[in-house]
């Protein structure tokens, strides 16, 4: 079965047969946790874009994003599961609260993820910048691995393994964050601040796209949402503009905001 892509006006709900069969392999309400992987496997990945995301092309061809062997990480690189009675609530970490049953409709709709494929991985990539994609999903990784071999593999990587314990070999220059925040419980976003500190550089580099919606989804994400947990741990937002290069369902919300972890956060009060 052929992947379904989110490009060219796709619905993602009930109503295309593509979700219902993610419903039902992932059992419903009754989650499977073997579902997501099963869904990699069929080629059942309605989310899937089948390109890059617009903004992060982008964002590669602007020139702003560090070089100088530099390193990037982009955690979620391709499994999104509602999970409301298992400790996965995105398939992305085994350390995150069940999702509640009334989001998991609103999850279901937004079933295009970071960077399904690797997509965004490569795309990032280039001379002077080695891109790490991280996925907790075996058969996320595998596809990744699979559609991304023609490119050059020196300048990236895929990694299975857990954001939330999972140990890099050094710390990053850049993280890349599309709908990974916004697939958390409002309790959980301290934790992913947390590691988003602990994994980038003193002075490192957090872009977020931003869905900017205040219902979802599955929780609200807006900038003060992240604003809440990362100004504490010393991150300033540099700048923040439209996405204007948004796909279709998500034109006129998404926003791309740019923070930096400040080697002396201390000072940041002062500095207001």
């Amino acid at each position: 079965m052929a992947s379904t892509a989110v490009a060219g006006g796709q619905v993602l709900d009930a109503s295309n047969p593509a979700v219902a069969r993610v419903r039902q392999l992932i059992g419903g309400l009754e989650y499977s946790q073997d579902g997501w992987s099963r869904c990699w496997e069929e080629g059942v990945t309605p989310w899937d874009l089948g390109q890059p995301t617009p903004a992060v092309v982008e964002l590669a061809k602007s020139g702003t994003l560090p070089g100088d062997a530099a390193t990037v990480l982009v955690p979620g690189c391709g499994t999104v599961s509602p999970s409301p009675s298992s400790a996965c609530i995105i398939g992305r970490t085994s350390h995150a609260p069940p999702l509640a049953p009334r989001r998991y409709a609103s999850c279901l709709a937004l079933m295009w993820t970071q960077f399904v494929q690797g997509y965004d991985v490569v795309a990032l990539s280039g001379p002077g910048r080695f891109v790490v994609g991280l996925d907790i999903c075996e058969s996320a990784v595998a596809k990744a691995k699979q559609w991304s071999a023609a490119a050059d593999g020196s300048l990236f990587a895929f990694v299975v393994a857990d954001f939330f314990t999972w140990e890099p070999p050094e710390l990053f220059d850049l993280i890349f964050d599309y709908t990974f925040f916004c697939a958390f419980h409002p309790s959980m976003r301290p934790a992913w601040a947390k590691r988003m500190a602990d994994l980038l550089k003193p002075n490192g580099e957090l872009i977020t796209l931003v869905p900017g919606q205040e219902a979802g989804p599955p929780f609200n994400t807006t900038v003060l949402d992240y604003e809440e947990v990362l100004k504490p741990l010393g991150f300033v937002i540099t700048c923040i503009q439209d996405n204007d290069v948004a796909v279709k369902p998500r034109q006129g919300m998404e926003k791309i905001a740019r923070w930096k972890r400040m080697a002396n956060p201390t000072n940041l009060d002062s500095q207001e």
